[in-house]
């Protein structure tokens, strides 16, 4: 989510809290040292200066700031609660804790803003302990943001319980990855999980668009080209944050060339420019995180649906974000057998290939294996007959269907055996011309139970022929 504005996670001085204790501040204005909002504060980036300061300036998302919607009503202070914010980067965690902090009220509400990567338990101790001093004395409820949240360990997370179900604190916690993977199951009960959705193409551009004209931002002293415009959209990937820090970046450059180009209302921003300060879009993935499960998800489900053109594109995007190689590798390896199976037998040694490319070989060069392997299991016949085949068997072995081995397969190598009658009995397939001798194999209480069922797909449509007449065969030898 990003404002008119622009919106942005704490920027660079906030990120952290300062040495001597988390970051307090008005709720009701600005910090001394903001200067003039009209200009923003001296040296701020262009980021930081754009984030909304109310919900009219607020773009994105508008499933959660609809009128009602909770996101709204927490907000407006309609419905005082802890949240957990979880989204990529850019969309507004931050500024939506900001704006639940400055609901006005007869106290007004105090921000507090914690980094989970630099505060421990003695921090949460300080802040819930003033918290509640202040609560008790002047009724000023304390709004804590934890950025990151997601990286305390389960101990400083637990010391939040209390805090948090007594509302001592409203508790607003940013994470990039799906709290139900990452948060403590009591803190994520006592909390409202809000899924905040990457920013359109068109809210990007209108965050641009303010950023150009806006006193607070560049003031209409560059020009912005059509091309540039498209281009900063597109590196965004959806990121406000992002989106903006490369236009400064641009602007600067755009200045460095000096003077204006003509017919034109200030240094021209043009494409080439901003290819001069960013190579390449950013790729939003976490490998530790709901992302890293997302994307493989959406690949191994692009090959299975036969679409090798997204399936390159997931894979792309692993790659470039430097998804371990071994790891995709394993996963084509696994869905040669789950999805391809035998209506493609060359599909399994095909991944293992790959595998074994990235070990020897390694990347980058190990891309083009990984990439000819997803090719491959994409375009193939898809089966998923051996998964359900082995799949139905546990789940009768589970079931108790299990039953003892005929006596005529039975291990007849070990002194005694043949007392037993191990292995009496048993005929050697070899032995007839054929190579298929009819006799029963499986436990008696499984005769007659068929297991895999080949389909019609590639190579298992000769595969399911030669089946039926196996199967015949050996029931015929069972009826005599």
């Amino acid at each position: 989510m990003t404002g008119a504005d622009g919106q942005f996670e704490l920027d660079p001085s906030d990120d952290h809290p300062r040495a001597d204790g988390p970051r307090d501040e008005r709720p009701d204005g600005p910090r001394a040292d903001d200067g003039d909002l009209a200009r923003g504060p001296t040296g701020s980036p262009l980021a930081v200066r754009m984030r909304p300061r109310t919900l009219d300036e607020v773009l994105g998302q508008r499933h959660l700031l609809a009128p009602g919607a909770p996101l709204r009503r927490l907000v407006e202070g309609a419905a005082p609660a802890s949240v957990l914010l979880f989204g990529p980067p850019g969309t507004g965690k931050t500024t939506i804790a900001r704006l639940m902090a400055n609901t006005a009220g007869p106290d007004g509400r105090r921000f507090v803003a914690l980094s989970a990567l630099t505060s421990g338990v003695k921090d949460l101790r300080v802040v819930i302990d003033d918290a509640r001093r202040r609560l008790d004395r002047t009724g000023q409820r304390t709004v804590l943001f934890i950025d990151e949240v997601h990286r305390f360990s389960k101990t400083q997370q637990d010391a939040l319980l209390g805090a948090v179900e007594d509302r001592v604190v409203l508790l607003v916690g940013a994470t990039t990855e799906n709290p139900s993977f990452s948060v403590v199951g009591p803190l994520l009960s006592r909390s409202l999980v809000l899924k905040l959705e990457s920013l359109t193409d068109d809210d990007i551009g209108a965050v641009l668009d303010r950023a150009v004209a806006d006193p607070r931002g560049l003031a209409g002293r560059f020009t912005l080209t059509g091309q540039a415009r498209s281009q900063l959209v597109r590196l965004s990937v959806g990121d406000a944050r992002r989106a903006l820090t490369v236009l400064e970046a641009a602007a600067d450059a755009a200045s460095t060339l000096g003077g204006d180009r003509p017919g034109s209302g200030g240094p021209e921003i043009d494409a080439e420019i901003v290819r001069t300060v960013v190579e390449e879009a950013s790729v939003r993935y976490d490998r530790a995180g709901d992302q890293h499960y997302d994307v493989i998800s959406a690949f191994i489900k692009s090959i299975r649906g036969s679409d090798v053109d997204a399936a390159l594109h997931y894979l792309a995007r692993m790659i470039v974000a430097g998804e371990d190689a071994r790891f995709i590798a394993r996963r084509l390896m696994v869905h040669a057998s789950e999805d391809v199976g035998m209506a493609d037998p060359t599909a399994l040694p095909v991944a293992v290939a790959a595998a074994q490319t990235v070990q020897l070989v390694g990347m980058p060069e190990a891309r083009l294996a990984l990439a000819q392997a997803t090719v491959h299991m994409a375009t193939a016949p898809k089966s998923n007959a051996v998964i359900t085949a082995l799949d139905t068997a546990m789940s009768d072995v589970r079931a108790g269907a299990v039953g003892a081995v005929p006596p005529h397969l039975r291990d007849g190598h070990y002194a005694g055996a043949a007392r037993l009658g191990n292995a009496s009995g048993y005929r050697y397939p070899h032995n007839t011309p054929e190579g298929v001798l009819a006799q029963q194999y499986p436990p008696d209480e499984l005769v007659g139970r068929d297991y895999y069922l080949p389909t019609r797909h590639g190579a298992e449509r000769t595969l399911a022929d030669r089946l039926d007449r196996l199967r015949a065969a050996v029931r015929a030898g069972r009826e005599r």
